[in-house]
């Protein structure tokens, strides 16, 4: 499978310099923007910067600068800007996760402590916000609120659906909440930085609302569907950890005489067998085809999105990275 960056490459190759040109920059600024006056909180800080990561918040960042003044200073910070934020987030996830590995790396609650680990969550979160305040007051107003969502969309995943509440549909808000809203923000951060005009910057933030979703929901068919050979991630690591994706949902959602499945699905799956066992139910399960057609939804409305743009080289970028998130999932 492809990456992000052979896709723009495919797609435009002057453009795709000019992304990478771009995240050089991010890279350079990142290191910068995470040292502190105290070594251990430097270290700590540059964890998960180092360990790399697909980027794709600046990436967005950038590509939708191309729809103004990519030039201007203030779009590299920007993306600094959601790339911290995320960052941020993936500390504090770990510890709520307790989880060992973060990008192939040692998670650094798991290296060092909790408390390190949150702390230094809470330092990037800072520096992320010292950052948006050079960029203006309606920067740090969409940072505020996207802030706001990420933590709403946490607290709802953590405590599940309400009495009566769909548990589909609350996966899916937690998805907009929690995943969608900074892919979102990242586009139109980066379009509003560069001086895009109004309705190119609300239209390329529409196109990130629905990108993240989809880019989340093929997550959850990866998990389900991939080789580990192809995807380099471990199938079946949600399931194991008894995190209810979509396919899962929508498995217990349904009236169907699949009791085994529903008996796997609802109990431990720890043991190496019966997760085999579940993973080869649920592939040949109809919420698969379900899992589809909702991604394919959100890729439709992605590709609406980008079709607001005017034609050249963004639009057609942001298409093809559409089309690349449904492709991945096989």
């Amino acid at each position: 499978m492809p990456s992000s960056d052979s896709v723009l490459e495919a797609s435009d190759p002057v453009l795709a310099a000019a992304v990478q040109d771009g995240l050089r920059a991010v890279e350079k600024r990142l290191r910068e923007v995470v040292a502190s006056s105290h070594p251990m909180l430097t270290l700590a800080g540059s964890h998960l910067v180092e360990a790399g990561g697909k980027r794709v918040r600046p990436l967005l960042a950038l590509l939708a600068a191309q729809l103004g003044d990519p030039g201007r200073p203030e779009v590299i910070d920007a993306a600094v800007v959601v790339e911290l934020t995320h960052l941020a987030t993936l500390y504090h996830d770990d510890v709520m996760d307790e989880a060992d590995v973060r990008r192939g790396a040692e998670s650094a609650n798991s290296r060092w402590t909790n408390t390190i680990a949150i702390l230094t969550g809470d330092y990037l979160f800072a520096r992320a916000s010292d950052l948006t305040a050079g960029l203006g007051t309606e920067a740090t107003h969409l940072q505020s609120r996207t802030f706001a969502r990420l933590v709403e969309g946490q607290i709802a995943e953590t405590a599940g659906p309400g009495e009566g509440q769909d548990p589909v549909e609350h996966h899916l808000q937690v998805i907009a909440d929690k995943t969608a809203s900074l892919i979102a923000t990242s586009a139109r951060l980066g379009a509003l930085m560069a001086g895009a005009p109004a309705a190119h910057v609300e239209a390329v933030a529409r196109f990130g609302e629905v990108f993240g979703a989809a880019f989340q929901l093929s997550d959850d068919l990866i998990d389900v569907m991939s080789d580990a050979a192809d995807s380099g991630k471990t199938p079946g690591t949600d399931l194991r950890e008894g995190i209810r994706t979509l396919p899962v949902l929508l498995v217990l959602a349904q009236d169907t005489d699949d009791s085994r499945l529903r008996e796997l699905l609802t109990g431990d799956l720890s043991d190496d067998a019966r997760l085999t066992e579940a993973l080869g139910l649920l592939r040949d399960h109809p919420a698969i085809d379900g899992s589809r057609a909702r991604l394919q939804a959100y890729v439709d409305q992605a590709r609406a999105a980008a079709g607001e743009l005017p034609a050249g080289a963004v639009r057609e970028a942001l298409v093809a990275l559409t089309d690349f998130v449904l492709a991945r999932t096989g």
